[in-house]
């Protein structure tokens, strides 16, 4: 299950990974109109070359990999184990098993993913001149670099947000697996197409409830603005309404969903197809095993 959760995650991260690309630009840079993602995608092309779509694609892919390995290994054995003795599921345990998960995931990581949000803007242009470039030579030397220059403790910043956001996945499996159960009463079979709608549909209601907090997450963990609170360790609550404050500050509530429709489209279709591939792999793998 697990690599098949892999396969499925890579294979859809690559397929959509320009659209996540807009999204951080916008995240960040607030300085940055807002527009529609083609015209964002085109922009960029012009100012950096197709190339700085894929920015950071290899990094992101290896963190991927871990974070999917480590969320999705602790869910099926928080389910494994709470199944035992037949126990019936139910949406508040998907709920619970999701946060779970997604709280183990998120300490682990976060390293990982603090590095990537610093390597996917590395050489951008941005529109904001208080935010700082950086020159890292990969993985490893950012590693190096931000611990040397910066303190261990960077390497874990935004994690508050972070914690909050495992709602996210939660709240996709909840709706992903509620909605399965009840497209599978009776023995029915379920088609790429359902799987493909029920997954764009979970991931986009967790996705829109949750976006403001992943504005702050990115700025967080990016850290190279002129904004003292930026670097506060972890991220504390106060820094968090700090951030949510100013950005309403100066681009009112609709502020906080910038980037929103580049989000959508990237995890919406992204979720999609990762459930669609993820389903298939399990299903001819199963089949293989002789498995029901």
């Amino acid at each position: 299950i697990v690599y098949s959760v892999k396969g499925g995650s890579v294979t859809a991260m690559t397929v959509f990974f320009p659209l996540d690309t807009a999204r951080i630009r916008l995240q960040v840079d607030d300085n940055r109109e807002c527009r529609c993602t083609p015209l964002l995608l085109a922009e960029i092309i012009r100012e950096e070359g197709l190339l700085a779509l894929y920015r950071g694609w290899f990094p992101v892919i290896s963190s991927l990999c871990c974070s999917n390995f480590v969320y999705f290994y602790t869910f099926h054995t928080l389910k494994a184990t709470w199944g035992k003795g037949n126990t019936r599921a139910s949406p508040g345990r998907d709920l619970v098993m999701g946060c779970i998960a997604g709280a183990v995931n998120v300490l682990i990581t976060t390293p990982m993913w603090v590095v990537n949000t610093r390597l996917k803007l590395q050489g951008a242009k941005f529109r904001n001149k208080k935010i700082h470039q950086t020159c890292y030579k990969g993985m490893l030397d950012a590693f190096q670099q931000i611990a040397k220059q910066e303190g261990v403790k960077t390497l874990w910043n935004g994690i508050l947000p972070s914690l909050f956001l495992v709602m996210n996945p939660a709240v996709q499996f909840m709706l992903y697996e509620g909605l399965k159960r009840k497209a599978m009463k009776g023995g029915r079979k379920i088609s790429s197409l359902e799987i493909f709608l029920m997954g764009a549909l979970a991931k986009g209601i967790a996705t829109t409830i949750t976006y403001p907090l992943q504005i702050v997450q990115a700025v967080l963990r990016f850290g190279q603005s002129n904004t003292g609170s930026q670097r506060t360790f972890l991220g504390s609550f106060h820094t968090v309404l700090y951030l949510v404050s100013q950005r309403i500050k100066r681009h009112g509530l609709l502020g906080l969903y910038k980037g929103l429709e580049a989000k959508l489209l990237q995890t919406v279709l992204t979720a999609a197809l990762m459930f669609l591939v993820y389903e298939r792999i399990v299903g001819a793998t199963f089949k293989i095993m002789g498995l029901s």
